[in-house]
């Protein structure tokens, strides 16, 4: 896959980069069965999220 990344990039404020992030959360709740094991990696990406989470809040 092919990506540009473009240097006049707009930044995003607050408000939308958390209803960003909240829709993709939504999302991968809706399509990840609730058995489904997590692989040490994604485990320990989430945890991390969360840890940054909590220290914005």
């Amino acid at each position: 896959m092919n990506t540009r990344i473009n240097d006049d990039r707009q930044q995003i404020d607050h408000r939308t980069c958390v209803s960003i992030c909240d829709a993709i959360g939504e999302r991968l709740q809706q399509r990840m069965r609730p058995e489904t094991e997590l692989s040490p990696r994604l485990r320990e990406l989430v945890e991390e999220f969360r840890r940054r989470d909590n220290e914005l809040h």
